[in-house]
């Protein structure tokens, strides 16, 4: 087993899930539309059912569905050659292989797997190794590893172990949300010195990161902001790798101050800002709840500038 080779560099988006008016129902017109403007903008690939896609309030038919639909709008306008990477986490290994097979027929060429942690208390070094390594050894796709302690009560996987897992072949990668640049460093010089086939990718988790991430070894990003500033964050890493680093630390500090503001308020603040400037987005699925009309502008304040730079920019999409 070789890990694969295809997929791409650059900024990846994970992808908001959308809902009919009253979050009972997936829309799935809108989710699919909103990929293919993604897609368009230039991002790299799309990641469905992630943490900004909601995943832990859907059931297991609509994160089939999600990825299903998303695969079939890219495809629909032109953008076969976009790739999805699924979000597959659950709690036991089992649960995280059914959810991987889903994935798979639904059109994902990888999945992306949090660290079990319901049961905090079990989770020893020995015990995350052996999930990873136990789903990478019967996995149909390539995993890789979401490294998001906030999300995973605590839980961060150092730069020992993470290197030990990229020796799996079907290990492909890690998403840095750490934010640890120092460990992102680490992990990519430990997986370039070492022997084996096929590339291990190294992805920043944070919009605000993407330069830094690049200059320390990484591939790109897997970054929230992308959903509602993707061309702005294609341009950030456009800029780096054709060696403009004077404009590339300044589109970095405007995107880290917008970045900032959506942060902050997560899920609602992108759905808010989706619905400002492009008609769509809606409620969250509750019990997360919407921000208040006081909330929202502010939010709209505090990102102006980004939203009218992200408007002046152009597509970067290859159809």
């Amino acid at each position: 087993m070789a890990r694969p080779t295809s997929l791409p560099r650059g900024i990846w988006a994970p992808t908001q899930v959308f809902f009919t008016h009253d979050a009972d129902e997936l829309d799935l017109d809108t989710i699919g539309r909103h990929a293919v403007r993604l897609a368009r903008a230039g991002v790299a690939g799309i990641i469905t059912n992630g943490s900004n896609g909601e995943a832990v309030h859907l059931s297991r038919q609509e994160r089939e569905r999600v990825t299903r639909t998303t695969r079939q709008a890219l495809d629909a306008a032109g953008f076969a050659n976009v790739p999805i990477i699924a979000g597959a986490s659950d709690q036991s290994l089992q649960g995280t292989l059914s959810l991987v097979r889903d994935a798979e027929r639904a059109g994902a060429v990888a999945v992306l797997l949090l660290t079990p942690s319901f049961f905090r208390w079990a989770m020893s070094p020995a015990a995350i190794e052996s999930y990873f390594t136990g789903v990478a050894d019967a996995s149909p796709l390539p995993i890789f590893i979401y490294n998001y302690p906030a999300a995973v009560a605590g839980l961060d996987l150092d730069s020992d172990m993470l290197a030990r897992l990229a020796r799996h072949p079907n290990i492909a990668g890690t998403k840095f949300t750490c934010g640890n640049m120092g460990k992102l460093a680490r992990v990519a010089a430990l997986v370039a010195a070492s022997e084996g086939s096929g590339e291990y990718l190294c992805f920043s988790g944070v919009a605000d990161a993407i330069t830094p991430a690049l200059a320390v070894g990484a591939h790109g990003g897997i970054v929230g902001a992308a959903n509602v500033f993707p061309r702005a964050c294609v341009n950030v890493y456009r800029l780096f790798m054709e060696g403009k680093m004077d404009e590339a630390r300044t589109a970095q500090q405007q995107l880290a101050l917008a970045d900032w503001a959506l942060t902050r308020r997560a899920i609602p603040g992108f759905k808010a800002i989706l619905s400002k400037y492009h008609g769509y987005g809606g409620l969250p699925r509750r019990p997360v709840q919407p921000l208040s009309a006081e909330e929202e502008e502010l939010l709209f304040s505090e990102v102006e500038d980004m939203a009218n730079f992200e408007a002046s920019l152009p597509d970067f999409g290859q159809q």
